[in-house]
């Protein structure tokens, strides 16, 4: 695992920044003999995904492939909503990508950048596993602060009548709850980080990559942040159990 956590957000940066940090990453991860990427950033695939398919020999999976491909499944009356980063809607990534699919699918896209910033706070509010928050019962994010947000951003998707939402920023599915709540229980929340997860696993299962049950995994985390007791601290919530020390990388400056 690398966290970019000294260049984060990506979500306010250029395409070409964001294309640069992933090749940069990428190629890191690839010097160590990875079998398989993964760009686990809506943002970060909108910029980079393509550029990185091309250059490493390695499969590279990114977020919103998968999302798109989950929402035109579900969606009923082809009217579809997602909710991401500017940097992921001014890159028309999810439009695109879900039109290939099926044209006749009209998307509605709305930046919502201070979810990532409520998301933030609540993880600081809260001290259980990061697990928890996803539920849909969760309470964490259930203040009039957020809810009043949610409903600024959420409102107009409402009244274009979707019935299926995409969480575009793998930051959101921590905020079903509240966002569940202002969407009514007729929308279908699709989370591009979960959809992700399944394709990490059957392009490995295809390529008869997958690892024997009784494997014993390894896990090993870098940041390119200073700050690696938080990294630590929060990976163990991830987690739901402690993890080994990070390692701290210096990236050059691109």
């Amino acid at each position: 695992y690398f966290g970019d956590t000294a260049r984060c957000p990506y979500g306010p940066r250029s395409q070409e920044e964001v294309d640069g940090f992933v090749q940069q990453i990428c190629t890191w991860l690839v010097e160590r003999g990875v079998k398989l990427l993964v760009i686990a950033c809506n943002t970060a695939t909108a910029a980079g995904l393509e550029h990185a398919q091309r250059t490493f020999s390695v499969p590279v999976i990114g977020a919103v492939e998968p999302g798109a491909r989950a929402a035109a499944r579900a969606t009923k009356n082809r009217r579809v909503g997602v909710i991401a980063t500017k940097g992921t809607v001014e890159s028309d990534c999810y439009p695109r990508a879900i039109r290939h699919i099926d044209a006749g699918i009209t998307v509605f896209s709305t930046a919502t950048p201070k979810f990532v910033d409520i998301v933030e706070q609540g993880i600081r509010i809260s001290n259980g596993p990061i697990e928890d928050l996803t539920s849909k019962a969760s309470k964490v994010y259930i203040r009039p602060a957020f809810q009043e947000i949610a409903q600024d951003y959420l409102e107009p998707l409402r009244r274009c009548e979707v019935d299926t939402l995409v969480l575009g920023c793998t930051h959101y599915p921590m905020l079903k709850a509240l966002i569940g709540g202002v969407m009514g229980h007729g929308v279908l929340l699709v989370s591009s980080a979960e959809e992700m997860a399944k394709d990490v696993r059957e392009t490995l299962a295809l390529r008869g990559q997958l690892a024997s049950p009784d494997n014993t995994p390894t896990h090993e985390f870098f940041t390119s942040s200073n700050a690696v007791e938080d990294f630590q601290s929060f990976g163990s919530r991830v987690f739901n159990r402690e993890i080994g020390r990070p390692v701290h990388i210096d990236l050059p400056e691109l």
